[in-house]
Order: structure tokens, then C-alpha cells, then sequence
């Protein structure tokens, strides 16, 4: 094989080239939705090895780096981190130099210590670095409480006192599965729930957006009828100047949320306002006001400027001291995250409407430690929102719980974030660089996707002992009883696409699941929440069955839950799921029902097949699940799109699905989808107001008198408690 420097793209891969790539976790071949074996081009595998800072130019550079990679375990005392489950039996892999004695010892989360022991035994031996090293292979107790602990590793030469060498290993504790439980008594151990996207639902009092006010009358509402959560669109923060990102699936940090869902009067400060500047407040909210009944569009720009001009007003108020130690409490815990996120906001509105120097982009640079003391007031400021977002979201959940709910919010995590966001600035370190995640070809899409979000790369995941992973789900968990995790595959593998290339030019990179699943339920675990993957799409069928063993709920979706050509029987769904009719990548039910997706799809120019032929597809499927209900009576033969829709949901409770999701949209009678994939500009993607049949706009203040979603709610309500009944739960 040549060791030229440039390769072209269907030149030979070289064993070595396969080995190292295979090495860090990198698919070399891989099945494709339609069923065909792939191998992965040799340009593909060096482009990811190299975002993973492995040079692979020559034959030398390859040998060198696999040398590199097995001898990076024996040059570590002890590894960085280490996941495991409760009560299993584990080992530490310990490497010592020759001449050296070596002391263990676990420093517990609640500070206590424990030594451990070095058990008798014929180390392997290996020379590293022209010296040689000893392989101890040490027993990690299987008592330990689940938790953070660190083991501690302490090197010294024989005969010596002084320690010449030291190490931590994280080690993470984790529970070996969740439990669902905690739910209302009388529904036979299951639950439902509504869905919403918040931003689309508000309020006559909202500011052109929903918002956190919007979510605690919400969650009453539906915790009074029965449910017991409420899922809602990713609220992460998006960005702090200019243009604002629609899609909550892009934004720029997924640690902290979008100050856009505060609601300014309710920050306690506004109460206490001089007549002059609550004024102020007024007039900005009057700005927007009368956008609330817009059902065409959302605009986020518009209300995030009349919002940070009151907030503004309100930053400024004198706060008490009970207050002012509260914030000081909140920006104490959230430490140098929060502060780095609040940098990158106040950066980002000092040099909006300019060109940026190259040096604001590095979160490192001498330009950005100046910054940092330069703009300390808007840092306080961007802070300052965080702090009354998080309060805000945390009376919601209490709204939720007093309303009955025994979950609560359940929040959404988006796959990953903006490339110029806060967390790919503030982390960098994190993510691998010249690289985008999205997925291969399928028959949705024939050429693949391509999210523009950069992936995090595995390694530096071990090496940070998953810190951003746990940070990241505390910081959701917080104020909320459950989380659902959107393409929870990207924590097993993620389609990883090169620079340049188009979407079926990637390749799979596969994480530690065990090590990301554990970080995941034990933070679950210690917040008492439930945990809700989205495993939908090409999923290799094991993974479901390990998700299902960790206590972690999948997803099913009526429409494309299929089986020998015919709709999946309830009876044969999985129990650990989230059952719903429709998702926010599909029109609301009433749409699907008139085929909206495949007018709205023809007129954008999306169809690779004849219009024609789509729709009769389409209408086909309709019919099918139509016969269906009419064959289990929830049906007549002349049925009304309401009742279809209330017998569609009544078709799915009949499953043994633990939880249950009824989306809003499907409850007032709305036609219009929130998100159509595969458009950029050609649809108006997350900007669509909820709105009946008939495009009036529904606010909060409408539902508890709106009969379709009484009726609907009240359906659903009495079904779960009838199914329950009858199975005598």
C-alpha cells in the first residue's frame, strides 16, 4: 500500500487502517435500511479518525497510532472512569511501574473512605515507554452505594514514603434498572399524559409565545382531568442575539433553558416596580400582545425583543436579601457552566450586527478572558435569566404535582446542538471537529439527513467521566418528573458524516451505551424520574430489548407500528413504552386523517414518486385502519373525523403500554404539522400556533370550556380506568 499523503476516494483499505478505525469505536461496514451489507470507504474512515485527532496520512502514521492506542490503558495508573451497575461484579485494571508498590483506595460521595485491597496474583507485564510496567487486576466491592465516588490510586518506589504518582478513577454507581411506578391508583399501573410544543400554546396574557405561566395553567388543566404529565417540545436555550433558531431540536446549549419561556410579570421583582418602570414592562408587553390570537405564525424574534426589554427593567429592580442569596445559591451550583454559557450570550450581543473576531470563537483566547471581565454586568444579566427560568420551570412542576400529576413536565432532549452554539464554544474539547451527525439513506429519505450538529466524541466522554452527560440530565431533571430522549440510539451509535460529504458518505461511531445508560439512570434514578427513549427508525433490535432492561421506556407510534401488512394489534404492543398516534414530525391526527402529509409534501416538491400513487398509498392506509376499528366496534360506518380520532386513542389504550400520550394538537381539532422533514425554508417549521379546524387560534384560557378537547380528554380518561377495571388492577 502507498504511503502517499492524499488517498483517493475508492482507494484500498488497508487491514491496519481497518483495525485502527475498528479500534476507536468506528463501523467499517454496516447494514443499511434496505438490507445491503456497506463497507465503509477508506476516505470516510480516515476523516473520522482524524476529527478524533488520529493522523492517518501514511502507512507509518496508522502502525503508530494503533501502538499508541494499546499502550494507552498501561500508561495509566488507573483509567479515568468507570460505570457500573450496583451489586455486579467489576474490575480495576491498575498499572504500576517496576520497582513501585501501588495503595488503592474509594473515596465515597458521602466522604467516607474505604482501602482496597490488592489481592495475590501473577501481574502481566509489558514494557511502556522503555520502562516496565506490572497489569494489577483489583476486585471493586459490590456493596457500594450507588453514586459518584472516585477510586484513588497512590504510586511510590519501593522503600520510599513520598507518593511520585497519583490517580482518581470516577467511578458512577448506577442502578441496574428504573421503575416506572407512581402513578394514579385506578388505572391498572398506567398513566397518560398530553403533549404540547409549548411555544405554540398561549395565552391572553402571553407575549406573542408560550411560556412557563402557560405551562403551569397547562399542566392544571390536564393534571384535573387525569393525566399525569405533560411532554414538551426541548426548551433549550437557543440563541442570545440576532436571528432565533425555530427548531428546538438545533439549539445552543442543551445545560440551560431559553430564557424566551419567561413570563416578565411573574418574576417576584415586577411587583415591586415604581409606576414609571412597570410601565415600561406594560408597553413592551403591549408590543406583542395582540399576537396572541395570530394563528399564522409564531414569531420569536419579536417576542424575545419586547421580553428582554422588560427584563431589562426588571434585572435592574433591588432584590432582598433572601432573593439576592438565592441567586447567589443558584449561580454557586451551576458554577463555571453557567458562567461560560452566560459569557457566550453576553459575546454574542456585543458583537451583534459586526463581524466577530476569529478570537471570540476560541473560548480560550486572551480576547475572550478579557471579554469575560469586560462585559462581567451582562454576564450577571444572562446569568440572572437563568436563575428566574429556573424558577419559573420549577413552579410548574409543583403547579403540576398539586394538580394531581405524578410526573409532571416531561422535558425533551434534543440529539445535539448548533455548531457555533455555547456548548460547542465552551466545550470544545467535547466534540469532534470537521464532522455533523444525521442518518443513512431510508425510505423516507433516500439520501440520508444531515442535523448540522457536531457529535461528541467517546473518548473525551471517558476522559470527563461523563461530567456533561450528568450535568446535562441533572440540569433537565431538576424541575421535572421525567425525560424523553429524542433518538436515543445517538447514545449506542451515531451516524457520523464528514465535512464535505453528503449524508450517505458517514459512518456509524459507536459509544460506551453501558457507561452513557448507566450515567442516565442514575441521575433518573435520583430524581425520581421516569425515562422515555425515542426508538423509532433503524434500531438494531437488541437495543430495545437491553433499553427494556434498564427501565427505560421506548416509543411507539400508531402509524408506523405495522405487522403483516395490517396495523399492529394493541395487544401485541410493548409494555415499556410511550404509545401515541402521532408524532411532531407527522401532521396532527385530523391532518394525517385527509392526507395533508402527502399534499403538503407534493406542493414542497418532496415526493420521489408519482403524486398520484402516494396518495392512493396513503388513502389505503386510512381505509385499513378504519376497517380495523369498525372491526373492534369503536367505529360506525359513517364515523365523523372526531370520532375517529377519540376511537384511534381508545384503539391504543387497549395495549398494556405502561404510558400513554394524547397530543394537544389532536384535542382542538388542528390540521397543520408543527415540523415537515426535509425543509429548511420551504415550511415555516416550528412557527405554527395551535389552532382548531378551522385556523382560529386556541389559547390556554379556551380549552377548559373547548368540548372536542373535553371530549377527547374525558374519552381517554375513562377508557384507562375501564381497561384497568376490567383486568381487575
Amino acid at each position: 500500500m502507498s504511503s502517499d499523503a492524499t488517498r483517493p476516494e475508492d482507494e484500498h483499505r488497508s487491514p491496519s487502517l481497518v483495525s485502527l478505525a475498528q479500534g476507536f469505536g468506528i463501523s467499517t461496514e454496516y447494514y443499511s435500511f434496505f438490507g445491503d451489507l456497506v463497507q465503509v470507504p477508506a476516505a470516510t474512515l480516515r476523516s473520522v479518525l482524524s476529527a478524533m485527532g488520529v493522523a492517518t496520512f501514511t502507512d507509518a502514521q496508522i502502525d503508530q497510532a494503533l501502538l499508541e492506542r494499546d499502550l494507552a490503558p498501561w500508561r495509566a495508573l488507573v483509567p479515568p472512569s468507570l460505570v457500573i451497575r450496583e451489586a455486579s461484579p467489576v474490575q480495576v485494571l491498575v498499572h504500576v511501574a517496576d520497582k513501585h508498590d501501588v495503595t488503592l483506595g474509594i473515596e465515597l460521595e458521602d466522604g467516607s473512605h474505604r482501602e482496597l485491597a490488592i489481592p495475590d496474583q501473577e501481574p502481566q507485564q509489558r514494557d511502556v515507554d522503555g520502562g516496565a510496567v506490572w497489569r494489577l487486576v483489583v476486585e471493586v466491592p459490590q456493596d457500594l452505594p450507588l453514586g459518584w465516588h472516585a477510586i484513588v490510586a497512590q504510586q511510590r518506589k519501593q522503600g520510599d514514603v513520598g507518593v511520585d504518582r497519583d490517580a482518581r478513577c470516577v467511578l458512577a454507581v448506577t442502578p441496574t434498572s428504573l421503575e416506572v411506578g407512581n402513578l394514579r391508583p385506578g388505572y391498572g399501573g398506567r398513566g397518560w399524559g398530553l403533549m404540547a410544543q409549548l411555544y405554540s400554546v398561549r395565552s391572553k396574557a402571553s407575549w406573542g409565545i408560550g411560556d412557563f405561566a402557560d405551562l403551569a395553567d397547562l399542566v392544571d388543566i390536564g393534571g384535573n382531568r387525569g393525566a399525569d404529565f405533560l411532554l414538551i417540545n426541548p426548551i433549550h436555550a437557543g440563541e442570545a442575539a440576532g436571528h432565533i433558531e425555530p427548531s428546538p431540536y438545533l439549539p445552543a446549549t442543551r445545560r440551560f433553558v431559553s430564557p424566551l419561556y419567561i413570563r416578565p410579570e411573574d418574576i417576584r421583582e415586577a411587583a415591586y416596580l415604581p409606576s414609571s418602570q412597570r410601565a415600561l414592562v406594560e408597553w413592551s408587553h403591549h408590543s406583542v400582545r395582540e399576537s396572541n390570537t395570530d394563528a399564522e405564525r409564531i414569531d420569536r424574534d419579536a417576542a424575545w425583543a419586547a421580553k428582554k426589554a422588560a427584563l431589562e427593567v426588571l434585572f435592574k429592580a433591588p432584590k432582598s436579601a433572601a432573593r439576592q442569596r438565592s441567586y447567589d445559591e443558584f449561580v454557586s451550583r451551576e458554577g463555571r457552566a453557567l458562567a461560560d454559557f452566560a459569557l457566550w450570550c453576553a459575546i454574542a450581543e456585543h458583537f451583534e450586527g459586526t463581524i466577530a473576531p476569529a478570537e471570540a470563537a476560541d473560548s480560550a483566547s486572551p480576547l475572550v478572558a478579557s471579554l469575560r471581565t469586560e462585559l462581567a454586568e451582562r454576564v450577571t444579566f444572562y446569568s440572572w435569566l437563568q436563575w428566574v427560568a429556573d424558577e419559573q420551570l420549577g413552579a410548574a412542576q409543583k403547579a403540576a404535582l398539586a394538580a394531581g400529576m405524578r410526573i409532571g413536565v416531561m422535558h425533551d432532549l434534543a440529539v445535539g446542538v448548533h455548531p457555533e452554539g455555547s456548548d460547542a464554544w465552551s466545550l470544545r474539547r467535547m466534540y469532534a471537529p470537521g464532522i455533523s451527525v444525521g442518518a443513512p439513506p431510508d425510505m423516507y429519505n433516500q439520501q440520508g439527513q444531515d442535523w448540522s450538529q457536531p457529535p461528541w466524541r467517546p473518548d473525551a466522554l471517558a476522559r470527563e467521566a461523563y461530567a456533561p452527560l450528568r450535568d446535562m440530565i441533572r440540569g433537565l431533571l431538576r424541575n421535572a418528573g421525567a425525560l424523553r430522549i429524542d433518538h436515543i440510539i445517538g447514545l449506542f451509535r451515531l451516524w457520523w458524516i464528514p465535512a464535505g460529504s453528503g449524508p450517505d458518505a458517514g459512518t456509524y461511531v459507536r459509544y460506551d451505551h453501558e457507561a452513557m445508560i448507566g450515567v442516565l439512570a442514575l441521575e433518573a434514578h435520583r430524581a425520581g424520574a421516569v425515562v422515555i427513549g425515542e426508538d423509532l427508525g433503524n434500531v438494531e433490535p437488541w437495543v430495545r430489548d437491553y433499553l427494556s432492561s434498564r427501565g427505560i421506556l421506548g416509543t411507539s407510534v400508531l402509524w408506523f407500528e405495522n405487522e403483516d401488512g395490517r396495523p399492529r394489534p394493541p395487544e401485541h404492543y410493548r409494555h415499556l413504552v410511550l404509545a401515541t398516534v402521532n408524532t411532531h414530525d407527522l401532521p396532527p391526527t385530523a391532518g394525517y386523517l385527509a392526507g395533508e402529509h402527502v399534499d403538503l409534501r407534493a406542493r414542497l416538491g418532496l415526493l420521489t414518486e408519482p403524486v398520484e400513487q402516494v396518495r392512493a398509498e396513503a388513502d389505503h392506509e386510512r381505509n385499513v385502519m378504519l376497517n380495523v376499528l369498525r372491526e373492534r366496534q369503536l367505529i360506525g360506518d359513517h364515523p365523523t373525523e372526531r370520532e375517529i380520532v377519540e376511537a384511534l386513542h381508545l384503539f391504543l389504550i387497549a395495549s398494556d403500554s405502561v404510558l400513554f400520550g394524547v397530543a394537544l394538537v389532536d384535542a382542538v381539532g388542528e390540521r397543520r404539522a408543527q415540523n415537515q422533514p426535509g425543509t429548511f425554508r420551504e415550511y415555516p417549521n416550528w412557527q405554527i400556533p395551535l389552532a382548531d379546524s378551522a385556523e382560529n387560534a386556541v389559547l390556554v384560557d379556551d380549552l377548559a370550556d373547548l368540548s372536542r378537547f373535553g371530549s377527547l380528554t374525558r374519552a381517554v380518561d375513562e377508557a384507562m380506568r375501564r381497561v384497568a377495571a376490567e383486568r381487575g388492577a
